[in-house]
């Protein structure tokens, strides 16, 4: 699918853009385009990886222009950009918006308008009901990319979903490898907090799933196992045969006990293919007649998808994960 096209990974210097790399640099793609503001991760990453598919574009999601301008003669787009870190959002919400809602459908307009064939979207669990302002930008993210997919044309938008990307920048597992290396304390807020346990490979195949099934509008959630936050600090203490204790803090602004993948209103209407659900877009008109006399008896039965009733990970399964993304002794 990929053979002599172009791709354009937006926050591409972020563990996703770098785990899509090691993924496609030794396929027949022609050509992958890196944006993002940050220059000197690019100027790390173009000295690292030392390839010349790879091309290097400064600019922000934030400006139409030089997203327009990144995408000429672009085949697909995956739009990773955005702000992810829960309390910086909820101190500077505004920036959250700039960047995750309207920086999305300048992404999405640009790319409609340069004629680009498929824009993979990457959203997150804490879009499904959201309690802070990071959620709340992922929501209005997803529901832009749906908006703009009945108007899109030939350009297909698709949705990507997913919970904790296990080890990625500003995730839990560093901070608890930290505290064990230093013999600190392990910090956790509650112990019987759940969240889903991905791997960056995982997040790729999603998007790669999505890439390949998604029609437009659609999202893509992966089933996902998860762990409790106590059973997570335990199993990383036995791996490291650490006797560091565990201090108990206290559940954090704007944190949930667990976290949703899918709303029960989308699992009422989710296609189960095995290791993904499909939430096809809702795409009915504004007809409001329709709103106030259709609804239905059976969406009370059905429960969300969400990481306090999804397969929980064993000890066992859980070390096996960990020590396979690198955290062994």
């Amino acid at each position: 699918m990929f053979n002599n096209k172009v791709l354009l990974i937006t926050g591409g210097t972020g563990s996703f853009g770098n785990a899509v790399l090691k993924k496609f640099l030794d396929t027949n793609i022609k050509e992958i385009r890196i944006f993002s503001r940050d220059e000197k991760k690019q100027h790390d990453m173009r000295t690292d990886i030392n390839n010349s598919k790879v091309k290097y574009y400064i600019g922000d999601v934030r400006d139409y222009n030089s997203i327009y301008t990144a995408l000429s003669g672009v085949d697909f787009v995956f739009h990773a950009a955005a702000l992810k870190q829960v309390p910086s959002c909820e101190f500077y919400p505004v920036e959250a918006v700039k960047t995750n809602i309207l920086g999305t459908e300048n992404v999405l307009n640009a790319a409609i308008n340069q004629n680009v064939k498929k824009v993979i979207c990457l959203s997150t669990d804490k879009a499904v009901y959201p309690i802070n302002a990071m959620g709340i930008s992922k929501a209005m993210m997803e529901k832009i990319m749906v908006a703009k997919s009945r108007i899109s044309g030939d350009t297909i938008l698709v949705g990507t979903r997913y919970g904790n990307v296990m080890a990625s920048r500003g995730s839990v597992i560093p901070l608890f490898y930290e505290q064990i290396r230093n013999n600190q304390d392990i910090t956790i807020t509650d112990p019987n907090m759940t969240r889903f346990m991905m791997t960056l490979d995982d997040a790729v195949d999603l998007v790669l799933y999505a890439f390949e099934n998604g029609y437009s509008g659609d999202i893509f959630v992966q089933k996902s196992p998860a762990s409790t936050i106590r059973e997570l600090a335990d199993a990383m203490k036995k791996i490291y045969n650490s006797k560091v204790n565990i201090n108990i803090i206290g559940t954090r602004h704007s944190e949930k006990l667990y976290e949703t993948l899918l709303a029960r209103e989308e699992m009422m209407h989710a296609v189960d293919l095995g290791r993904y659900y499909r939430v096809p877009a809702d795409n009915r008109d504004l007809n409001y007649n329709k709103y106030f006399s259709e609804g239905s008896l059976s969406i009370s039965e059905i429960d969300d998808y969400h990481s306090h009733n999804t397969n929980r990970l064993s000890e066992s399964e859980l070390i096996y994960l960990l020590k396979s993304i690198g955290y062994s002794n």
